[in-house]
């Protein structure tokens, strides 16, 4: 069949078929790339390619970046990412400019913290009046479908527990958008935010003072001050990673994979006794270049898979790195 405008998951009928089928379960992306095409006369051409490319790819996201403009192109690692910009060339003829890699991370809580936040703005007519109480945890991934399909924990829950009407119902939703806003981009690096709870109990409205935008604006503020508080920490993400190489070469890999921070979970011989395949859990961020590593160190014999399995915190010294690269970059230019 061809000539049929479709895109991946979709199904075909003749209208008779009664059937519920369940959709495929696409990963979350875990690399980026800045992209643009070095002819700014091919941006038609790009444009194209790009919307072509996300129909038949459901783990390929395209968006731009608010802030420095640039196309960002997300997948599953660096390789993914390389076919995508190497069929641009074939099939397009688009010679495009590719930015460094940049490691998706994330950042979640691991403490309790209260909150009791008033947002209070007066500028002549009617102003801002919100009050609201109650407090953020991290969530915890009890849910058995979740662990056994490997889909990332939620970003986060609202949880409503006001009772009476000391904040009237028609705000709530309000109060779960200042949720939204700021876990789109945490405190520490500016990454989103995963994991968190948020459970408000109490506050307090004014007749004329208080709207949507007062409760929405109170529980941002509130976020931004409390979250710090809750020992927030940096995520990066963990691969699970598979190679299949002679096993002469067996020591000479496992040493590269320690030098990279991984962690070997099994070591095995392959049916024939001739090839050794090591599964590791390693982070995304050591596994740029490995491709060029391992061919070079196994004669062009070995191969490798990679795909995400999880967020995991990163050690004391990465964190307080990114943490540095972040202000430095908000920091105002001299």
């Amino acid at each position: 069949m061809f000539g049929v405008d479709c895109s991946s998951m979709d199904s075909f009928s003749d209208g008779t078929t009664q059937l519920a089928m369940t959709s495929m379960f696409v990963p979350n992306p875990v690399m980026s790339l800045a992209v643009k095409p070095k002819d700014s006369q091919a941006g038609d051409k790009f444009g194209k390619a790009l919307q072509r490319f996300t129909r038949e790819d459901p783990t390929l996201r395209i968006h731009t970046d608010k802030e420095s403009k640039e196309t960002i192109l997300s997948g599953m690692g660096e390789l993914h990412l390389d076919v995508y910009v190497e069929r641009m060339l074939r099939e397009y003829g688009i010679a495009c400019i590719v930015g460094n890699p940049r490691v998706n991370y994330r950042e979640t809580i691991r403490r309790r913290a209260p909150f009791n936040y008033l947002h209070k703005k007066q500028s002549g007519g009617s102003g801002q009046f919100a009050r609201i109480v109650g407090y953020i945890e991290p969530m915890t991934n009890d849910d058995e479908d979740n662990e056994e399909s490997g889909a990332p924990p939620a970003d986060y829950e609202f949880v409503n527990e006001v009772l009476g009407t000391n904040i009237p119902p028609e705000y709530i939703p309000s109060c779960e958008k200042g949720v939204q806003d700021a876990i789109e981009k945490g405190p520490l690096t500016g990454h989103p935010m995963q994991g968190l709870r948020f459970v408000l109990l109490d506050g307090q409205a004014h007749s004329v003072d208080s709207s949507d935008l007062a409760f929405r604006n109170a529980t941002l503020g509130c976020l931004r001050e409390t979250i710090p508080k809750a020992r927030a920490i940096v995520l990066e993400p963990i691969m699970t990673l598979e190679v299949n190489a002679p096993a002469e070469f067996q020591g000479t890999i496992v040493g590269s994979l320690n030098r990279r921070m991984g962690v070997i979970q099994s070591s095995e011989m392959s049916d024939s006794g001739l090839d050794v395949v090591i599964k590791a859990d390693v982070p995304l961020v050591q596994m740029f270049g490995y491709s060029t590593d391992l061919r070079s160190s196994t004669q062009g014999k070995g191969e490798f898979s990679m795909e995400y399995k999880t967020h995991q915190q990163v050690t004391k010294d990465t964190q307080e790195e990114l943490v540095k690269a972040h202000a430095e970059a908000l920091a105002p230019k001299k």
